[in-house]
């Protein structure tokens, strides 16, 4: 495959360091948190990312966006024949990708419906605000009120959501299962080509999992890649990834299929650890990618 093909259709991540910004020395390797990421991402592919608490399942994805509590100390991401990591975090979101937080903030006062349009307008404008186009002008680019409300409509039938939502303050008194929808609200409207969803199962029970999960699924199309990060097997039985790789200690220490996923929830992360020759502590032995009996119980 040539590099051309490569830029366009894929997220290439290659020799990835990251460290917390607010590390007294960010660049030396005892402080990285990310330790040599090599990871490529086509569209319409779907990979999981699974791994221990503080494995860096979520610093991947926030250093993927740009967020300014990190700092990439080394290698490169290109996305689109654009260098990422030299673009701002809404260029990077102009340039179609998205994240799903784990956990998404409330903004009192926005409502859904003019969060979302502010977004999508801004994404029409494009990476670099062509002149041109106006995103407010249905005549120079931008999409008209009725069409908005339309789309809308079209994506609240899809998620199978209440259209009550738009007319609420962004994730301002919602539930957890409330405020994962929304991003999943979020991601409909705005059609990324590239999607990172981080933990996207984090607090939810099994019926608001599942009801998530047929969000994504709905949402699933050759144009749109999809990194899935999640500590638990029970993600990937409503979402069926074509790779699963295993992040710990800093790096991907194994890559998969769903077999990989199955065999962690049986077995837990230290055997895998320990097959890629680290040392496998406490830890590790007990944090199993299984799910415990209480988590399956709707609460």
């Amino acid at each position: 495959m040539n590099d051309t093909v490569t830029s366009d259709q894929h997220l290439v991540i290659r020799d990835l360091h990251v460290a917390p910004a607010a590390a007294p020395d960010a660049a030396a390797p005892d402080k990285e948190i990310l330790q040599g990421i090599d990871l490529t991402i086509g569209k319409g592919e779907v990979h999981a990312i699974m791994g221990p608490n503080g494995s860096g399942k979520t610093t991947l994805a926030y250093a993927l966006m740009g967020h300014p509590s990190y700092v990439v100390t080394r290698g490169e991401v290109r996305w689109k024949g654009r260098n990422l990591l030299e673009l701002s975090p809404d260029k990077r979101a102009r340039l179609g990708m998205f994240l799903a937080f784990q956990y998404p903030t409330a903004i009192p006062g926005l409502s859904v419906a003019s969060f979302i349009r502010s977004a999508l307008n801004a994404k029409l404008q494009g990476i670099d605000k062509n002149p041109d186009v106006d995103p407010t002008d249905s005549l120079r680019g931008g999409t008209s009120m009725r069409e908005f409300r339309q789309k809308m409509r079209e994506k609240f039938a899809l998620l199978k959501m209440d259209e009550s939502f738009a007319s609420r303050y962004v994730n301002e008194g919602f539930s957890g299962g409330e405020k994962k929808r929304l991003e999943m609200l979020q991601m409909a409207v705005l059609e990324p080509e590239m999607a990172i969803l981080d933990e996207t199962d984090s607090g939810l029970d099994i019926d608001a999992l599942r009801i998530v999960a047929e969000g994504v699924n709905a949402m699933l199309n050759p144009n749109m890649g999809v990194l899935l990060i999640t500590h638990y097997q029970r993600l990937l039985n409503y979402i069926t990834p074509d790779y699963v790789h295993v992040l710990a200690r800093g790096r991907i220490i194994k890559s998969g299929g769903k077999d990989l996923a199955l065999r962690l929830e049986e077995e837990g992360y230290a055997p895998v650890l320990a097959e890629a020759g680290y040392d496998v502590d406490e830890t590790d032995e007990t944090d199993a990618a299984r799910v415990p009996e209480a988590l399956e119980v709707a609460r």
